[in-house]
């Protein structure tokens, strides 16, 4: 557990070292995860997110990301999509398409529910010329039930605490010239009503290296989980 917090504030304290020209946004996000079983080896996984604009003005990104799993065992399980995203900037839409690998492990520290994820992406982005860019992202999730558990947590209260590091590793100066791209930090408490659904709500904080300028955009965001 000790080694987890300390990565954690490593990289929240790498996010804040950018430059201070930084320009503050707020905006909502909806975050909707399936994942299902078709047998006890592959599964279906699907997310679909929507988010707005600056001070909720309107909607802004829409990503639709589904993709094939198969599972190793219990706690471990490797998975293969494809994403399409759109940007809309006023004037013009942005089409971004993504082919995307990952690797989630679980496990529990004492009462805590951990997940490691790691995620290769190709970007092929709405540019002119060379549009292919590749990102590597690690997240882990950290899950608090707030009543006493045995193995399993099929319903109540939690606490989920999760961070996300986003790092360029192939052509970088198409998005921002710098390995390190964006960090997402996430606190939230959030309801299971049993093994398949979990609802939750919470501050996101996302602090994004750009080319010219920084951006921290403080996000409300509003998740719904469910698993078959």
């Amino acid at each position: 557990m000790r080694r987890i917090l300390l990565l954690i504030a490593i990289t929240i304290l790498s996010v804040q070292q950018l430059s201070a020209q930084t320009k503050q946004e707020n905006s909502g996000w909806l975050f909707l995860l399936n994942s299902t079983k078709f047998s006890e080896k592959w599964g279906m996984h699907l997310d679909v997110q929507v988010r707005s604009t600056d001070n909720w003005g309107a909607i802004k990104n829409v990503l639709f990301r589904p993709g094939i799993t198969y599972f190793i065992d219990k706690q471990q399980n490797v998975t293969a999509g494809y994403l399409l995203a759109s940007t809309d900037l006023g004037a013009t839409t942005l089409i971004e398409q993504r082919i995307w690998e990952q690797y989630i492990f679980t496990h529990k520290i004492n009462s805590v529910f951990t997940a490691h994820r790691f995620r290769l992406e190709q970007r092929f982005l709405d540019q002119p010329n060379d549009n292919f860019a590749q990102r590597l992202r690690y997240f882990i999730r950290l899950i608090k039930p707030l009543q006493k558990t045995e193995q399993a947590f099929n319903r109540g209260v939690f606490l989920a605490l999760q961070n996300e590091v986003f790092l360029n590793i192939q052509n970088k100066e198409r998005i921002n010239n710098s390995l390190f791209d964006q960090n997402r930090l996430y606190l939230a408490v959030g309801y299971r009503f049993s093994k398949k659904v979990d609802l939750e709500t919470g501050y996101l904080k996302q602090s994004i290296h750009g080319k010219t300028q920084n951006t921290v955009n403080n996000v409300v965001q509003l998740a719904v989980y469910t698993r078959f």
